[in-house]
């Protein structure tokens, strides 16, 4: 990949390159695609250093260039899910490190935080960094790490992360963006002062719903080598075989997600239309509170949808599953499009409480729109809120 940019003489377009990987380990034979190397072990002082696949093996180098590439930063380390990646940051922590969180955070990640590493002396701190007091208590708390998530799951909260980054590096103190929802190709937390940015490859990056990953980006050295000792000593590796699924469906990345945000935007005005329903958030809506911001980091609004339905618990799910093209499911970022209801399914371990103050009621449901045409996308949205007319 860097042979080809320097012939060229400059950097080529996203397209191109979640396209065109670095070494496919495999050059002798002029392949095209890399192959899978699923051995979990190599002989001794082999050329490419290799020695035992849970500390690295050629498909993890593959997909971690790519990365690495469309994330414009110099190192990528991969694993086996998201929750690993975010395992392998916070296993970086002391006991009694703070962690400044914003309080919108993916329901497993609020999970791991309050009943794992608490276990630990990891301690927790919440904070709605939507609202600008947040930024005092960044010096209040001096914590040693603050996490983010721009949108955030499921409220689709927009986190102005140069501001919080500006302060935090200041201080010193390492920012964590979840650019799960956004993707590289939407926004580029390093560039806007972040000290790592985190995704979940399960989700747009592989965009095929048939392989876990996950990745954590960044420019320092030091966190590279965290990231690589974690990988190593915990266990965190992925397979080598999802490692190739997921490079072969990022090569797609840019071209579904194109069709994916043309739908979304159509069917977030569709649905702030419906009189069945409450609230839409979309991020490039103007009724977004935080639209604004959205605008300037972000070069378009995503694919992922929120709606408050005029709807108790029993006729919400009635509608998700009257859905035929929506399939009610966790996950997201797929070709197929999912409906989710976040306060039973992706935040049903965060408590009642929590959720009540969060605004996560029975009534919100989370869509993923896919890549189907977005004319069946539509009167099925439509058939499926007639039910509450």
């Amino acid at each position: 990949m860097e042979s080809k940019q320097k012939s060229i003489g400059q950097l080529p377009g996203l397209s191109t390159r979640v396209i065109h990987h670095g070494d496919s380990f495999a050059e002798d034979t002029g392949t095209v695609m890399p192959p899978i190397f699923p051995s979990s072990t190599f002989e001794h002082g082999n050329p490419k250093g290799f020695d035992y696949t849970r500390s690295g093996n050629p498909n993890f180098k593959i997909l971690e260039s790519v990365l690495s590439s469309i994330e414009n930063c110099k190192y990528a380390t991969v694993f086996g899910s998201g929750v690993s990646a975010i395992t392998a940051i916070v296993s970086s922590l002391n006991s009694g490190d703070v962690v400044l969180c914003e309080e919108n955070l993916y329901g497993c990640t609020v999970r791991l935080f309050e009943k794992i590493f608490k276990k630990f002396g990891v301690k927790v701190s919440w904070a709605d960094f939507t609202n600008p007091s947040s930024l005092k208590k960044i010096n209040e708390v001096k914590p040693a790490m603050i996490w983010l998530e721009s949108p955030t799951n499921p409220l689709l909260k927009i986190i102005d992360l140069k501001k919080v980054c500006d302060i935090a590096n200041q201080n010193k103190i390492p920012v964590v963006v979840d650019n799960t929802f956004a993707t590289p190709v939407l926004q580029q937390p390093l560039e806007l002062g972040a000290t790592l940015s985190l995704m979940s490859t399960t989700k747009y990056i592989n965009g095929h719903s048939d392989a876990l990953g996950g990745a954590v980006c960044t420019q320092d050295p030091l966190w590279e080598e965290r990231m690589k000792f974690a990988q190593k000593s915990l266990g965190l590796q992925p397979s080598p075989f999802d490692c190739w699924l997921i490079t072969r469906g990022v090569k797609t990345l840019t071209l579904r997600m194109n069709q994916q945000i043309k739908s979304a935007t159509a069917l977030a005005n569709l649905l702030a239309k419906n009189s069945a329903v409450n609230w839409v958030r979309y991020p490039f809506r103007e009724d977004h509170p935080q639209h604004h911001i959205a605008l300037k980091q972000m070069s378009a609004g995503g694919a992922i949808i929120t709606a408050s339905l005029k709807a108790n618990l029993k006729q919400t799910f009635s509608i998700c599953r009257s859905l035929n093209y929506f399939t009610l499911a966790e996950s997201l970022g797929g070709i197929e499009s999912l409906v989710c209801h976040p306060a039973s399914m992706t935040h049903a371990s965060v408590n009642a409480k929590t959720k009540a103050f969060l605004g996560i009621d029975d009534s919100v449901v989370r869509f993923s729109v896919g890549c189907e045409d977005l004319n069946d996308l539509s009167k099925d949205l439509q058939n499926g809120l007639e039910l509450l007319t």
